[in-house]
């Protein structure tokens, strides 16, 4: 019973073989992690142009004098289209995006994957902003479309959920790979 006792009252933290006190470094690593915010944000742009440039357009007939537009048969599935294209474009932004980071070894911790995480997130809203506007340059509609005709919709994302693919991507692979890694510290120092 007494060892019990004793076993009980073992170390709380992890010491390191050098009898050091692993540590998260938080200080040093947020210049670098809202650097890493804002660089991952710019991706969104090139991210939403690609998107824009593989999204397919919706074909829909005139019908009426005021522009009303109805779908083509078996049109209405290119809705499912443009949102299965933004996403798988998130999912390979977010893992690249995690790998790069992870890649950053003199940073690794989790204020840099909360860095990237943010920066992920602002990235794909980012990319669904102009990702339409872009689309909406390229198919834009006639003013005077006659009665009946067939015209091109720009692609559309009907919703915001498309935004979380990037951001837990490269939550997936950061912790992936910190989860792989068995050292305390990550591998931060290179000795």
């Amino acid at each position: 019973m007494s060892e019990q006792a004793g076993a009980g009252r073992g170390h709380a933290t992890l010491v390191q073989a050098t009898g050091q006190v692993s540590r998260v470094v938080v200080r040093a690593d947020l210049l670098p992690a809202f650097s890493a915010v804002s660089l991952i944000a710019l991706l969104g742009l090139p991210l939403g142009w690609i998107w824009s440039r593989l999204a397919p357009p919706q074909r829909m007939r005139v019908v009426t004098r005021e522009h009303q537009l109805l779908p083509l048969t078996a049109e209405s599935w290119h809705r499912f289209d443009d949102l299965a294209i933004f996403l798988l474009i998130g999912l390979v932004a977010g893992l690249l995006v995690g790998v790069v980071v992870w890649l950053l070894r003199a940073r690794r911790g989790p204020v840099m994957l909360v860095g990237a995480v943010l920066g992920s997130l602002l990235s794909a809203w980012l990319a669904m902003r102009m990702g339409t506007a872009f689309a909406e340059a390229r198919f834009s509609l006639p003013p005077s479309a006659e009665l009946g005709a067939v015209v091109d919709r720009a692609p559309v994302l009907e919703t915001g959920w498309a935004l979380l693919a990037q951001p837990l991507t490269t939550a997936f692979a950061y912790g992936t790979l910190a989860a792989w890694n068995a050292r305390d510290d990550l591998g931060r120092r290179l000795g």
